[in-house]
């Protein structure tokens, strides 16, 4: 995408600010400054020596700390070890329909699995296919098929036209850029609202633009900013006219069951949604056991139409003889139900949660009325979005990294790794352990501090 195209995107987005609380709250807090702005600069340079101090602390203290990725603590694996128990005879490796898993066969997985996740995912058997371990690999094959075979609702295939476009909504998920830089589609920033992407935008562009065939979505607890989409949303993505007849939504349902509460974030079916709309081709879903058992050994899946299923079920059958078949069967299980799936995750919630609030908390104590940053306080997934003063972003990465402390590089949840204000950072509370993220997170708010001063006093 070129800088034109990106800076009229992020003209609509400050359009919509007036409409949007949250985008508000994130202009306002950058143009109009409240406390550290109607500090004095010896004020502001008395606060950078004290905060110097405390950065320095925490450089003599030389500290490894990796908050880059959203990764499942060692607790929440230690949830899952039992799955390795529940298969222990030759019988055990039989399916309901006497399937021996340990063979070949099974393209589109075997029955108990396609069951239970259709129940998960709200679809019908015959609208699901069980992969491997990573959805990921699913949504980079959806594409690459339809880059050389098309879809079913194509002319041709993608790859044989001039250009073939993405719409991204921002911030999103970095490994979904990644696909689209790889295979050479041509990614459209997407500002993101309170409620998912500025529909207007989205609308403008897919009716106008043939070109543009599908749009990445993370529709619950989204990555990072940790929104769903709204019921409307749905059904606007859902109904939208499209220049292309073979436009698809990528669908990426990666955190559907990551409460941190016991009241949560509800989503509209969407496959139900374009089906009632009349494009019941429209969208593939994609989701994974990936944080809910395993991230190296969980189950993926891939739902959508009938048609969409057949085809895919067609061309897989000459890229595979199946997948892991013993590994879904142990999912299957060791979870019994989608209940069972819930209480699972009710374990995860009592691990992620403290850890939630603790980045949180120190935000709040750190960061709070300053007029300097701006963050999500999400109801699931594994993200915090926090967003700096404008331009500030990559020097406070650089300047955690260099006292220790690993981020997502700035800019990474971005198309082409280009956040264009500079802004927004990716916190990960997952991984690292209470009293390691709570120095972390200090640090941060600290690096945060002293980038903040120095843009204002430069």
């Amino acid at each position: 995408m070129g800088d034109s195209s990106l800076d009229e995107a992020l003209l609509r987005s400050r359009k919509s600010v007036p409409d949007d609380p949250r985008l508000e709250r994130i202009y306002l807090g950058v143009k109009e400054m409240q406390e550290f702005s109607k500090m004095s600069a010896s004020e502001l340079k008395a606060l950078e020596s004290d905060l110097l101090k405390r950065y320095e602390d925490f450089k003599s203290k030389n500290l490894k700390l990796d908050m880059s990725r959203g990764k499942p603590c060692k607790e929440q694996l230690e949830l899952s070890m039992d799955m390795f128990n529940v298969l222990k005879s030759s019988e055990d490796y039989l399916t309901s329909d006497k399937v021996d898993t340990r063979n070949y066969g099974g393209v589109d997985g075997i029955t108990e699995a396609k069951e239970l996740f259709a129940n998960l995912l709200g679809v019908s058997t015959k609208e699901i296919i069980i992969g491997g371990n990573s959805s990921l690999n699913m949504m980079y094959d959806t594409i690459l098929r339809a880059l050389v075979l098309g879809v079913p609702d194509s002319e041709k295939p993608w790859g044989a036209l001039p250009k073939v476009k993405f719409l991204c909504p921002s911030p999103g998920y970095d490994r979904h850029f990644a696909i689209c830089e790889d295979l050479g589609i041509e990614m459209i920033t997407i500002p993101m609202k309170s409620d998912g992407p500025d529909m207007d935008l989205v609308e403008e562009l897919v009716s106008n633009d043939e070109s543009i065939k599908g749009m990445w979505n993370v529709p619950k607890y989204s990555n990072p900013d940790g929104i769903t989409y709204s019921d409307s949303v749905v059904d606007r993505l859902a109904k939208m006219k499209t220049k292309a007849p073979d436009f698809r939504i990528f669908w990426d349902n990666a955190y559907a069951v990551h409460h941190l509460y016991d009241e949560h974030d509800s989503l509209k079916d969407i496959l139900a949604a374009c089906k009632d709309a009349g494009n019941p081709n429209r969208v593939f879903i994609f989701a994974s056991t990936s944080k809910i058992s395993f991230p190296g050994a969980g189950v993926a899946m891939c739902a959508a139409s009938e048609e969409n299923i057949n085809f895919i079920k067609k061309h897989m059958s000459f890229q595979t003889i199946g997948p892991d078949k013993i590994n879904q069967l142990r999912h299957v299980r060791f979870f019994k139900s989608v209940d069972g799936i819930e209480q699972h995750m009710k374990k995860h919630a009592e691990i992620l949660r403290p850890k939630f609030e603790t980045v949180l908390g120190i935000l709040d104590s750190e960061l709070s009325g300053k007029g300097i940053a701006w963050w999500n306080k999400p109801r699931g997934g594994y993200f915090i979005s926090l967003n700096t003063m404008e331009g500030c972003a990559k020097a406070v990465v650089s300047m955690a990294a260099e006292a220790g402390v690993k981020l997502t590089n700035a800019g990474a949840t971005f198309p082409y790794g280009k956040d264009p204000l500079d802004r927004n950072i990716r916190i990960a509370p997952s991984f690292p352990p209470l009293d390691e993220l709570k120095q972390a997170i200090e640090l941060v708010c600290i690096c945060v501090q002293l980038v903040s001063i120095r843009a204002l006093i430069k």
